[in-house]
Order: C-alpha cells, then structure tokens, then sequence
C-alpha cells in the first residue's frame, strides 16, 4: 500500500467513522420503527431464536431476520442499548462505501477516493446509517450485489458473479424479494437497451444460483414451518399489500420520490441534476456513441440502477423516504463520474453550478445551526441563534465558492466535507437533546425509572404509538392501553397525554391515584395507580 492509498484509507475511515458512529446514541430511538425493531431483535437474543422474531412475544413476521441478527450480535457485544441498536446500519453503510472504493480502484482508478466520500456524505446516506432499521442493510447488500455483477460484466470473471449473488442472497434477507425483483429489471433494462442478451444467459451461474439458494432460503423454509402465517403475513400484506394500497396509511403524492432523491443526495443534488440531464441528452441524440465505450456504459448502468427503484415506487400506493435508498448510492458515483471526467478534460468551472453548490452547502449548515430553535418553537424564529446559523452559512458559500474558483474542481469534493462534518457535528451536539426530549420516549422511561427500578406495570391514556414501542424497548415490557380497556389491577405508573388528563378518572373509581412528575416538553403527566381493592 503506497503513501496515497494509506492516506486516502485513512480519510476514508476517519469521516466514515464520524458519520456514522460519533453520538450513535445522542439521542433515543424515534418513530415507531426504531424501537420496535429494536425490541424485536432483544426478544430474540434473550431467547437466543435466530428464526422467529416476535414483538411482546408473538410473531412479527413484516421483515426478514438480517437486520434482527445484525441487532443480536451487536448486543452480544456491546449489551442491549439504543446506540447498540443502530450499530448494524453503521457497519452495513461502512461495508458499502468499502465496496464503492474497491470497486472505483480496480475499475475506475483515480476516482475511488471521490466516488467513496461523495457516496458517505449525501444526507439520506448519513441519515439512514444511523437508524435502526432494515433500509440501510437492505441498500448495502444490493449496492454491493450489483457492482459484483457489473465487475463480473466487464472482466468475466466468475469472482464477481459469487459475490453478486451472495450479496443479493444477504440483500433478500434484509428486506425481502424487492431486492431480487429490482436486480433483475435494472439488469434486463440494461442488457435490452445494450442489446446484450447473451450477458443475462453468462449470469445464470449455477454455483452462484446454489450459493443465493443456500444463504437466503434456509431461514425463509425455517421461519414458515415455525410460523404458517409467515407467507401471507410478509409477502402477501407487507410485499405485495403495500405496494397495491395505502395499508398503514403512506400514501403520498406519485412526485414524492422526485424531492426526497433531491434531498437525499444533498450536498450533491446540483451536480446530480447536470450529470442526469448531460446522460439524458446523450442518450438521446447520440445513442451509439453513448453505449459505445465501457466508460458509458457504466454511466447507463448507474442511471438504469438509480431510476428503477424511484419510478418503481412512485407507483406505489405506500410511500415511505427508506424505500428508494438504493438509489442514492448510484446516484453518488454518477456524481463522482461526471465531475471526474470535468477534472480530466480541465473544465472551466461554470460560476452559477459553482455558486449553487456553494448555496446548498450553506443551506446545510444554516439548517443543522438552527435546528434547536426549529425544534423547541416548531418553526424559524428571528433571533441571536438564527442569525449566527445565518452568518455561518454565508462564510461557508463563500470558503466553498472561493476553494473551487481558485483551485478548480479538484478542491470541490475536500471543500464540501467540511460543511458536511460541521453541519453533523453541529446537529448532535446542538439539536440533539431538543431532539431527545420532544421525540424519543427514553426520556419519559426514565422519568418512570426515576420512582421505580422495579418493573412495575406501565400503562398509557391517549398517548402516541411512537411512545407506546419506544417505552416498550426502553423499559423491556409492554406497556397497556387503558382506551383499549387494558386497565391493570396492580399498582402502575400511567402516562397521560395532559389533553386528556381529566378523562382518565373514569377507569379508576375507588383507587388511590397520585401526581408523579410531568414531562412538559412532550406534554405528557405521570401518575401512580394504586392496586384495586
């Protein structure tokens, strides 16, 4: 390993490293997701089950086991956390960016430090390799599946087909056959359109159809002999269900994914925009000179990589942001391509690309600098806070445009990760515990912890669903409903949505009841129930 490549390792791990692990537990588990996924996976390693994932103890059959197992294993290392939780996205994101520099070093030398970096500082990258969820597993295994397959397409060489359909294997377990379905359409699309049929009959490699056979489907045979509800719970509901209608109430316009692609690929988004409109206009008045050179062709494969997963969904009647983060990985190194091939043909640098990248990077930071004020008030308030985040703002486009002008694109990438580490740093350090304490339910568990270290029962009066799972991990038990007539005979705390605290009166007559603590910033009270008599 040379001085270059140890340096650029280097880097590589020092910002993948921030990104994705500094203040993994800054703030609690959010949603409903996080939590309940996290749960899922502590049933399971205290039952040490590596098939059937249960929630409160019954079967939770809406997602494969990888995330689940990723979980389990975390906890084995590091106990049972919220940071341990979010652990298995990190390392997932940390084992596709490795993929992409690989991959860049062998195929497009000279490029792999850009292509990695850009892919690990867009937003929905950072975003969802901090979440405990199944979307970050699920982009990684089937980014890293298809650069093995188009390895194996430029050089024929069986390495890549094995971890072609290894990854696609992992990717199945992750989140389910989605990962097959859109392997073979962005494959057929781009074969059909290079006129290359015989590249689909080379890729059905029997040792690489045994080797997908024997990673995914042992637990799948496994999970529905244990559970016969499996089939029609996970694939017809949670496959097929959420894509026909609007079952958990996603529904979201069809030009949804058009704005969260564009966001998700931030600080990126303008180069995002000249690269796509440069391969469309290529594609489209010079066809054969676009498909004729293998540089181009892996401009065509990108494309068709990033595209299939956006149409796709926009289709959907169910929308959820996590859906199309398989595309962000190839929309990055259509980034790193185009600004590549602008280094080597010595590009003159277009003042208004230039001075619109600056300006979303000063957006970045003017967003992560007044996320506090956001959070606390619900909206933008003029005032001291808002006018530094303002002022820094306008000193990064400035140092990002004059890096760029005066030393040329080659500075653009270096000039970028600067407002991306401030603007992450500035977000876990400043909006975090705004976050923590209006969003996550760790605060309200350990305001019940604070009265009692025994598990004592919780029980909640016209509260969220987010708060319902996250109590759930927090203190390892179901809390129950009282409006669901879950009214627990023993002694229990009870958590109020304060809206509603003079209506909970009615399911306790003749027990002792008494004001714990409020938690304001959630507009939550608590109180302790006495046992019925």
């Amino acid at each position: 390993m040379n001085t270059r490549t140890r340096t650029d390792v280097l880097l590589l791990v020092a910002f993948c490293g921030f990104l994705f692990f500094y203040g993994l537990g800054a703030f609690g588990l959010l949603g409903s997701d996080e939590p309940r996924y996290a749960q899922v996976a502590r049933e399971m390693f205290e039952r040490h089950d590596w098939i059937s994932p249960t929630l409160q103890g019954k079967p939770w059959l809406e997602k494969p086991a990888l995330y689940y197992w990723e979980a389990m294993a975390a906890y084995s290392v590091f106990g049972v956390s919220d940071r341990a939780a979010r652990m298995p996205a990190a390392v997932d994101a940390v084992l596709m960016i490795a993929a992409i520099y690989l991959f860049l070093r062998r195929f497009r030398p000279g490029s792999e430090t850009d292509g990695a970096l850009i892919a690990a500082g867009c937003v929905g990258t950072i975003g969802f390799a901090r979440g405990a969820s199944t979307d970050m597993p699920l982009a990684a295994m089937f980014s890293i599946a298809l650069l093995g397959w188009y390895a194996w397409y430029e050089t024929r060489k069986r390495f890549g087909l094995a971890v072609f359909y290894l990854f696609l294997a992992l990717a199945t377990l992750a989140k389910g056959p989605v990962a097959i379905f859109f392997a073979g359409v962005i494959l057929l699309i781009f074969v059909a359109v290079k006129c290359d049929w015989q590249a689909i009959r080379a890729s059905l490699w029997i040792p690489g159809i045994l080797l997908f056979l024997a990673v995914a489907l042992p637990w799948y045979i496994a999970v529905q002999l244990r559970n016969p509800d499996f089939f029609r719970v996970f694939i017809l509901e949670h496959n097929l269900g959420r894509f026909g209608q609007d079952l958990y109430h996603h529904r979201q316009p069809f030009w949804f994914y058009l704005p969260v692609l564009l966001l998700s690929l931030m600080p990126w988004t303008v180069w995002l925009i000249v690269a796509l409109a440069e391969r469309l206009r290529l594609l489209w008045s010079h066809r054969e000179e676009a498909l004729a050179t293998r540089h181009n062709s892996w401009h065509l494969f990108l494309l068709i990589w990033m595209l299939v997963p956006v149409l796709f969904f926009s289709a959907s009647q169910s929308k959820l942001p996590g859906y199309i983060l398989p595309s962000i990985p190839a929309g990055a190194l259509l980034v790193a391509e185009y600004l590549g091939s602008r280094q080597r043909e010595t590009y003159k640098v277009s003042l208004w690309l230039v001075g619109l990248h600056a300006l979303v990077c000063g957006a970045l930071i003017f967003v992560a600098l007044s996320a506090p004020t956001i959070q606390g008030n619900h909206h933008l308030t003029a005032g001291r806070g808002t006018y530094v985040a303002a002022g820094v703002g306008i000193l990064v486009m400035i140092g990002v445009s004059a890096a760029v002008f005066r030393l040329g694109l080659r500075m653009l990438r270096p000039a970028t990760m600067i407002p991306i580490v401030i603007g992450v740093g500035a977000l876990l350090r400043l909006a975090a515990p705004a976050i923590d304490a209006t969003q996550s339910a760790r605060p309200v568990a350990q305001g019940i912890l604070s009265f009692s270290h025994e598990a004592v029962p919780v029980a909640l009066f016209h509260t969220t669903r987010q708060l319902e799972y996250g109590l759930g991990f927090y203190l390892n038990r179901p809390p129950q409903r009282y409006e669901s007539g879950q009214v627990p005979r023993d002694g229990h705390v009870l958590v109020v949505a304060q809206s509603f605290t003079a209506q909970f009166g009615d399911s306790l007559r003749g027990r002792r009841v008494s004001f714990l603590t409020s938690i304001p910033t959630q507009k939550l009270d608590l109180y302790w129930v006495g046992p019925a008599e």
